[in-house]
């Protein structure tokens, strides 16, 4: 097998270039490094291109700003301090993600590129940055709203430097006790960012606001409703998905369309419904390069995805079951095949999305 796709490092430097060979060791090595599945190179889908949200230089950008940031601001005492760096510094960041996505014409929310170890609060925090700008994007928030929502996505997390750091990269559940200190980073990144010059007030409520819930179940306060923050709740979406479809030590990520499905058993109780039918509009559930399965029994790659209709894709089929490994696929439009539908995603041997 050879790598379709490269895979990266937390700073965004790449590990494995595509082209690869995978020997035992390399998969074993992958494997340790918390890599649960790799884009393979396959003649007969050589074809469909995994697109990146944003370029490789605005990713590399915003995570060494992220490092840099985060870095200085744990190391200091929470009181007497002001960054006056972060507003100019991640304004210029949010600005660089607007204009990537922007070049993009429906742009969809989509599995992003491979990373080596568990994913960082760094990554989190601009996994959750490009997810609600897209989400944002599309409600229609003016390029001013955006630049506001952007910096409250990126920063919502920021309270995080503050917390233990044996609490906050712990390998395993937090215990009841070690979960309330870690609650604690919401009212934190609050006060950071409150008196920043060039953050918006609006930006710091999101740090604030972001794992509070419709129905008042939330932290830190049990707002409910209309009281949190329309930035917040868009957040709170993104920064939910991201969660699940992120590896982590004590939990293995979900698959788009799972995290989805929990997400939408939260609607009108933690999400608005509005919200959630957005963004369930805008992400691609059934990413595009994944096997799945049908239920006439035929197995292949999911090769084009409908921006109108995304749970509907184009599936190129690559083993039936009366004929075997097709040479020759062939494609079927579950938009226009309305009695097939998929059934399961076959995680134990796919063309260009494998599990090692």
């Amino acid at each position: 097998m050879r790598l379709a796709k490269k895979i990266y490092n937390e700073e965004g430097l790449i590990l494995l270039s595509d082209e690869v060979e995978l020997t035992a060791s390399l998969i074993k090595r992958l494997s340790s490094l918390g890599i649960d599945f790799v884009y393979i190179s396959d003649p007969r889908t050589a074809d469909i291109q995994i697109p990146a949200l944003i370029s490789e230089e605005t990713e590399r950008m915003a995570m060494q700003e992220l490092q840099s940031s985060f870095l200085k601001i744990s190391s200091h005492s929470l009181k007497g301090l002001v960054y006056p760096y972060l507003g100019k510094t991640f304004l210029n960041v949010v600005e660089t993600i607007m204009k990537d996505l922007g070049s993009r014409e429906d742009v969809m929310i989509m599995l992003g590129n491979i990373h080596s170890t568990d994913q960082t609060l760094f990554r989190h925090s601009l996994n959750v940055c490009i997810y609600t700008l897209m989400l944002g994007k599309a409600f229609g928030y003016s390029h001013q709203e955006l630049t506001v929502l952007g910096l409250g996505a990126i920063l919502h997390d920021i309270g995080k430097t503050k917390i233990d750091p044996s609490i906050l990269h712990k390998p395993e559940r937090l215990s009841s006790v070690e979960f309330e200190v870690m609650k604690q980073h919401a009212e934190i990144g609050y006060k950071l960012l409150k008196d920043e010059p060039g953050i918006p007030l609006q930006a710091a409520h999101c740090a604030y606001q972001h794992h509070e819930r419709i129905d008042g179940s939330g932290y830190p306060r049990g707002l409910k409703g209309n009281d949190i923050h329309d930035y917040a709740q868009w957040i709170s979406i993104a920064d939910s998905y991201d969660a699940m479809t992120s590896q982590r030590v004590y939990n293995q990520a979900l698959l788009p369309h799972q995290a989805v499905e929990i997400l939408y058993a939260g609607c009108g109780t933690l999400y608005e419904k509005q919200k959630l039918e957005i963004f369930r509009d805008h992400v691609a559930i059934y990413p595009l390069g994944m096997t799945v399965v049908l239920n006439t029994g035929e197995i292949g790659v999911v090769s084009k995805i409908h921006p109108f209709a995304p749970q509907r894709p184009v599936v190129r089929v690559l083993h039936c079951p009366n004929r075997g490994e097709l040479q020759e696929p062939y494609e079927i439009d579950l938009l226009k095949q309305l009695n097939i539908v998929i059934t399961s995603i076959n995680e134990s041997a796919s063309p260009q999305l494998e599990q090692v």
